[in-house]
């Protein structure tokens, strides 16, 4: 199973402006997030500490429902 990270690396490069790429830009710019995790709380507690913008957790909510459907 990939990581959510790894999930994530597909929205690099995705349409300009968009929010899933800038925090998959963001993630892969910051070197602290956990990006072996594949736990929701994990990612959930560090995006509450390190929130890039403001509909981060939300896009995130949204991200990890699409992330289960394809990995779990």
């Amino acid at each position: 199973m990939r990581s959510f990270y790894h999930f994530m690396m597909k929205y690099r490069g995705m349409g300009k402006g968009s929010e899933e790429r800038r925090l998959a830009d963001w993630m892969f710019e910051d070197h602290d997030f956990p990006k072996q995790s594949t736990s929701y709380d994990e990612i959930s507690r560090y995006l509450e500490w390190n929130s890039p913008f403001s509909s981060a957790l939300h896009l995130f909510d949204q991200l990890w429902e699409v992330y289960e459907a394809e990995e779990f």
